[in-house]
C-alpha cells in the first residue's frame, strides 16, 4: 500500500516536529495518528488551513509545554510503590503494567494515564524499575517505580536493601568421591 502523507499536529516521538509532512502507513495514520488527533490528511485545503492556524496551534502547544515543564518542576523525583505478590526468587505472579503504574502516580498526586506511562520492557521482577512519563510530547520526567511484596519491604528496597534475601547456601561437608567406593571394588563403565 502507499504511503500517507499527514500533516502533524504535535510533535510524535520517532516521527516528526509540529508541521512537519510525513508519509506513514495507512494503518499508522488510520489507527493512531488521526484519532488521537496528532495529524491531519495533508490535502491541499488541510495544509491551507494549517498554515491559516499555524501561530494559533504553536501558541497553544508553547502554553501546554510550559505547563508541563512546571508540573515537571514540581514532581521531580517522584516514587512510586506498587504492591505485588511474587515467589521467592523475586519473581512477580504476572506484571506490573502502565495501567498499574499510572494508578501509583495518581495515587502518589500526578494525574496521569496510562497512555502518558512509557515502559521500556514489562516489569516482572521485585525492586526498583526506572519508567519515563510523557506530561508533553516535548517533555518526560522519570518515575521510579518500587515493586514489593508489601510496605515494609518497599521500604527496605528503598533505603537500598535488597527485596530477595539471598539463602545462605547449606554447609556441606567436602565429599571424598574415593572413600564412597569401597577398596578394590569395580568401577562402573561410563
Amino acid at each position: 500500500m502507499p504511503a500517507v502523507e499527514l500533516i502533524l499536529l504535535q510533535r510524535v516521538e520517532n516521527l516528526g516536529q509540529m508541521g512537519e509532512i510525513v508519509k506513514v502507513k495507512p494503518g499508522y495514520a488510520r489507527n493512531y495518528l488521526l484519532p488521537q488527533l496528532k495529524a491531519i490528511r495533508a490535502s491541499k485545503s488541510n495544509r491551507e488551513r494549517f498554515e491559516q492556524q499555524r501561530a494559533q496551534l504553536e501558541a497553544q502547544n508553547i502554553k501546554r509545554r510550559e505547563e508541563a515543564e512546571r508540573v515537571a518542576e514540581r514532581v521531580v523525583g517522584i516514587s512510586v510503590v506498587v504492591i505485588r505478590q511474587a515467589g521467592e526468587s523475586g519473581s512477580l505472579y504476572g506484571s506490573v503494567s502502565a495501567r498499574d503504574i499510572a494508578e501509583a502516580t495518581t495515587a502518589a498526586g500526578l494525574s496521569v494515564t496510562r497512555d502518558q506511562v512509557v515502559l521500556g520492557h514489562p516489569i516482572k521482577l521485585l525492586g526498583l524499575a526506572q519508567v519515563r512519563v510523557v506530561l508533553h510530547p516535548e517533555v518526560s520526567i522519570p518515575v521510579t517505580v518500587n515493586v514489593a511484596r508489601s510496605a515494609e519491604e518497599a521500604e527496605r528496597q528503598a533505603r537500598g536493601e535488597r527485596a530477595v534475601a539471598v539463602e545462605e547456601a547449606d554447609e556441606q561437608p567436602e565429599i571424598d568421591a574415593a572413600a564412597m567406593f569401597e577398596p578394590g571394588a569395580e568401577q562402573p563403565e561410563a
